[in-house]
């Protein structure tokens, strides 16, 4: 009872985790077709190998059923992990695919979307379906209900198959994000606006009206100033405008006959 508390309050944890996976199932085939034929053709191996990556290839952390099932951690896991993994593999695949998908979700916080529940959900659905038209065909002994407990059958194998490689590739993939495989996110080229040159003292004003002068009037643009050389004046200077006569003018001073007044005396 305890550990079907524990599954039970887990599932109901995974409903609150904030990540989504990198690509749903009904992507997968286009983000990896290879890798989703591969896992079609040779489930338990990917199996294997999407498990052992999970655990960063370190196999001393492994436990049967990623520790998800009551049989986890009883049947001698720590003495031969790899031939337990493929006992797994062969013998309990669903579990095994199932099991990865639990680690990866509880590592990275990662939730099932509605449309990813619902395809799993058809699928075990239609398993429960084939198995139980199986047992009423066998009960009554007819053949026309075993011939449709067969198609009913068939239909839910090519389901089971076709969701279980499609799970697998999301998990590659999902991997391939968590090891940096599809490199870093690029940076973003800031607006032409916001860039200038290193030779331009003052940036390029795009983007901003022409400042008007304090005032709103009009003025002349002045003169550069003179580029003399360093320490030396030019041969004319001072500028001409200086060649002024001195002050006061030469002679006696003050004029004869202005100072002191005539009537003043002593």
């Amino acid at each position: 009872m305890a550990s079907s508390a524990e599954a039970v309050e887990k599932m109901q944890v995974r409903k609150n985790y904030r990540n989504l996976w990198h690509t749903d199932l009904m992507s997968t085939i286009q983000a990896d077709p290879a890798y989703c034929c591969l896992s079609l053709w040779c489930a338990p191996c990917v199996s294997y190998l999407l498990r052992k990556r999970a655990l960063y290839d370190d196999m001393t952390r492994y436990v049967c059923c990623a520790g998800y099932m009551p049989c986890s951690g009883r049947c001698g896991e720590r003495n031969c992990p790899e031939f337990c993994l493929c006992t797994e593999v062969f013998l309990c695949f669903g579990n095994s695919v199932a099991s990865t998908r639990f680690l990866l979700q509880d590592e990275f916080n990662i939730q099932t979307t509605k449309c990813d529940n619902f395809i799993i959900a058809f699928m075990l659905c239609l398993q429960q379906l084939a198995c139980i038209c199986s047992l009423i065909a066998c009960i009554l002994g007819s053949e026309e209900l075993s011939e449709a407990a067969q198609i009913v059958r068939c239909l839910a194998d090519m389901v089971y198959c076709t969701v279980c490689a499609c799970m697998q590739t999301q998990h590659k993939v999902e991997m391939d994000k968590r090891d940096g495989k599809f490199g870093p996110q690029p940076m973003a080229i800031p607006p032409m606006q916001q860039m200038s040159r290193l030779d331009q003292p003052i940036p390029p004003a795009v983007g901003y009206p022409p400042q008007q002068p304090y005032g709103g009037g009009y003025y002349p643009q002045q003169p550069p100033p003179p580029h003399y050389a360093q320490g030396h004046p030019p041969a004319g200077y001072p500028p001409p405008i200086y060649d002024q006569p001195a002050y006061p003018p030469q002679g006696t001073y003050p004029p004869p006959g202005t100072h002191p007044p005539p009537h003043y005396g002593y």
